[in-house]
């Protein structure tokens, strides 16, 4: 039977901090009521890239890919869960949803953030594969049996993405993500190479996104602050 609980206590974070794999989903909204664009499932990998900041706090290194859905998701209205599994030989399920954010390498956080991530055989912390911190503020954990996940055995993981950034300048990953990461699937906007230091969702309270042209230097704020006086001739 699945269980809801208030917090993240040792148990639920041992479990977490065991499971070689998680996956991420996302939505965005192209219409007031909610509607509308791709779903995203991402699967992420590599030891040590999550971390538990708190009872309801999590977060976990988002890595150079070929696409941003979950960034762009984020930045539009925050909704995230994350989902873990076992595929040894006790069954579990474990789902954490919440609101998240986006902290960037040049946010004030971000080494603080870094350093609460554990790496194995004294890997180095800070690769150029790193392109954002994914901070999540946790409102529902729950979990499910898992009785027909199969059982697996790990066999490695995978260092391509380590070798292939590292063939990269700082400049040449720049120039990738500009490519390859700069708007999601439906055209939200995700890593413009503009981003401030954190990224909040534009309207955690109504997802409805303003069109790409229309987010100067991003155009994220407050929902909560009044918007910016318009410069002398603007509209």
């Amino acid at each position: 039977m699945g269980k809801q609980y208030a917090e993240l206590d040792e148990r639920l974070t041992e479990f977490i901090l065991d499971q070689p794999l998680f996956f991420v989903a996302t939505a965005p909204c192209l219409s007031p009521s909610g509607e509308g664009g791709h779903v995203n499932l991402s699967p992420k990998g590599g030891q040590g890239t999550f971390a538990v900041l708190g009872p309801r706090r999590v977060a976990y290194l988002d890595l150079t890919g070929s696409g941003a859905e979950t960034i762009a998701h984020v930045r539009q209205n925050g909704r995230i869960t994350i989902m873990f599994c076992s595929f040894w030989e006790t069954p579990k399920i474990l789902r954490l949803y919440g609101m998240a954010r986006i902290i960037t390498p040049a946010s004030p956080e971000w080494a603080r953030l870094l350093g609460r991530f554990t790496w194995p055989n004294g890997r180095a912390a800070d690769h150029g594969d790193r392109r954002a911190i994914i901070v999540a503020e946790l409102d529902r954990i729950a979990d499910s049996c898992g009785y027909a996940v199969p059982l697996m055995d790990l066999r490695g993981e995978r260092d391509l993405l380590t070798r292939w950034a590292g063939r990269k300048t700082p400049e040449g990953l720049l120039r990738y993500r500009a490519e390859r990461n700069a708007v999601s699937i439906d055209g939200l906007p995700a890593l413009t190479g503009n981003e401030p230091v954190t990224v909040r969702p534009v309207r955690a309270d109504l997802c409805e996104p303003e069109p790409l042209g229309r987010h100067p230097a991003l155009g994220f704020r407050d929902p909560g602050r009044p918007e910016p006086a318009s410069p002398a001739g603007g509209t």
